[in-house]
C-alpha cells in the first residue's frame, strides 16, 4: 500500500495498519531508531508512565484531571480507543484533531525509512512528536502491552506506575503473575519512584525494583485509602492526609486507581497545589468503565473489562448494587472467557452471547464463544450474530428496574454505544 497523498486520517490509519505483518511485535530497537531519527526527546517537563493489567485508563484519567486542575498543561496518550482514534491523544483535555494526527504520522513516515513499525508503534511515535511540540508540563503515557518491550518504554519516566498485575496476554507476557509482573516492571527506572497500585504485588516486581534501585511506593504500605463520612474518602501517607469527594466512577477498584494517581503525582519533582486533588477527583471521567445509561427504566452498564480480574471487579459491583442482571457478552478470541464467566457466577440471570463484527482483530462468532464457555452457566446463553442484535434482545427481555450489563472488550462497548447513540 502506497503512502497516502491525502491528509485523510482514515487513509493514514489504513496505511499504518498495513505496514507490518504482525499486529504486535514487542521490542524497542526499531522504535528507538525511528525516535532518534525524528529528534524525539522528553515529551514534557515531567513524565508518568502507567502500566498494569487493569485500571490503566482510569488511573490516566485521574492523573490528567488532577494535574489539569492544578494548572498544568497535560498530554495523555492512551489505547485502545472506543469510538475514534483521536481519543488516544489528548492535549490540555482536548482530543487531537485529524490534521494534527496526520501531521504526526507524516513525521513518523519521513523518519522511518525502511524500518517496519506496527500500528501501535506508529501511533506512539506520532503522539510523542505532538507532545514534544505542545509545551507540556506533564505527559501521561499508557503502556499498550506489558511494559519492558512496549513502544512507550523508549521514554524514561519521572515516575512509573503499575496499577495491577493479573493474568492476561499470556502468549506474550507469560503464564503467571510472576512472569507477567517481571515484564510490567520493565517500565521502572533506577533511582526513580515506582508506584504500585495493589497491596499484593508480585515478588518479581519488587525484586526488579530493588535490583535497579527504584524507589517503591506501594498501596497498603506507603499510602492508603479509606472511606470517610458523607460518601467522601481519605487518602493518606505519613504526615499527609487528604479528604476527597465521592468518586465519579462506580467500580470498586476506582478508589485504588485514584489513590495510586495521587501517589504518583506527589512523587513528581514539581508540586501541585493541595486544592488540585479534590478538584481533579471530582472532574475525572472515562467512558466504558461501568458507564451508566438508562432506557425506559432499564439501567444499562457498559464496561470494557475483558479478563477474570476485571470480571471480579464487576462481580463486586453487582454484589454492592443488587438487581436482576442480563449480560450481553462478546469477547476476543485470546481472552479467558470461561474465567470471566466463572467470576460472575450467580450474578447474571440471563446471558446474551454476541459475535464481534467481521474483520475485528482476534474476533470470534457467538458459537465459538459459547464453546469456549463450556462448563459455565454462560455457555447456555442465547447466541447472536453481533452486539447490536444481542443488545436489542436483552433490552426487550429486561423489565423496568432491571439491569443490562454490556461487557467483554472495547469493541463490545463501542458497538453497543453506536446502537444506543443512534436510538435504534
Amino acid at each position: 500500500m502506497s503512502v497516502p497523498t491525502s491528509r485523510s486520517l482514515a487513509d493514514w490509519l489504513s496505511y499504518i495498519q498495513a505496514q507490518h505483518p504482525s499486529a504486535i511485535e514487542l521490542g524497542l530497537e526499531r522504535v528507538r531508531a525511528v525516535a532518534e531519527a525524528m529528534g524525539l526527546g522528553k515529551p514534557a517537563r515531567q513524565v508518568v508512565t502507567v502500566g498494569g493489567t487493569n485500571g490503566k485508563g482510569s488511573t490516566v484519567a485521574f492523573l490528567e484531571a488532577i494535574a489539569r486542575a492544578g494548572g498544568w498543561k497535560v498530554g495523555a496518550y492512551t489505547s485502545p480507543h472506543l469510538r475514534r482514534y483521536n481519543e488516544r491523544v489528548r492535549i490540555d483535555g482536548v482530543e487531537a484533531d485529524d490534521a494534527a494526527l496526520v501531521e504526526g504520522f507524516e513525521a513518523v513516515e519521513a523518519a522511518r525509512g525502511h524500518t517496519p513499525l506496527t500500528y501501535f508503534e506508529y501511533g506512539t511515535l506520532a503522539a510523542l512528536w505532538l507532545f514534544q511540540r505542545a509545551g507540556l508540563d506533564l505527559a501521561v503515557l499508557e503502556v499498550g502491552l506489558g511494559g519492558r518491550l512496549d513502544a512507550v518504554n523508549v521514554i524514561d519516566p519521572d515516575v512509573a506506575v503499575i496499577t495491577t498485575v493479573d493474568i492476561d496476554h499470556t502468549d506474550w507476557l507469560g503464564a503467571d503473575r510472576e512472569a507477567i509482573g517481571k515484564e510490567k516492571a520493565g517500565i521502572a527506572r533506577p533511582w526513580t519512584p515506582l508506584v504500585l497500585g495493589e497491596v499484593t504485588a508480585p515478588s518479581s516486581v519488587l525484586g526488579h525494583a530493588y535490583a535497579i534501585g527504584a524507589a517503591v511506593i506501594q498501596l497498603g504500605n506507603d499510602f492508603f485509602h479509606e472511606a470517610a463520612e458523607d460518601g467522601q474518602w481519605r487518602w493518606r501517607e505519613v504526615g499527609t492526609e487528604l479528604l476527597l469527594p465521592a468518586l465519579p466512577l462506580d467500580a470498586p477498584a476506582q478508589r485504588a486507581n485514584a489513590a495510586t494517581a495521587i501517589a504518583a503525582l506527589r512523587a513528581l519533582p514539581e508540586e501541585l497545589p493541595a486544592s488540585a486533588f479534590a478538584a481533579g477527583i471530582a472532574q475525572a471521567r472515562v467512558p466504558g468503565r461501568l458507564q451508566r445509561l438508562e432506557r425506559a427504566g432499564i439501567e444499562i452498564r457498559l464496561d470494557v473489562g475483558h479478563n477474570p480480574q476485571a470480571a471480579r471487579e464487576l462481580a463486586a459491583f453487582l454484589d454492592r448494587h443488587p438487581a436482576r442482571t442480563l449480560a450481553v457478552y462478546a469477547a476476543l478470541s485470546d481472552k479467558d472467557a470461561a474465567g470471566v464467566a466463572t467470576a460472575l457466577a450467580g450474578r447474571v440471570a440471563r446471558w446474551f452471547l454476541a459475535g464481534l463484527e467481521p474483520g475485528t482483530p482476534r474476533g470470534q462468532d457467538a458459537d465459538t464463544l459459547a464453546a469456549r464457555l463450556a462448563g459455565t452457566p454462560a455457555a447456555a446463553g442465547e447466541r447472536f450474530a453481533g452486539v447490536a442484535e444481542a443488545l436489542h434482545a436483552a433490552l426487550e427481555a429486561a423489565a423496568p428496574g432491571e439491569r443490562v450489563l454490556v461487557f467483554g472488550s472495547f469493541h463490545t462497548v463501542a458497538e453497543a454505544l453506536a446502537v444506543l447513540d443512534s436510538g435504534a
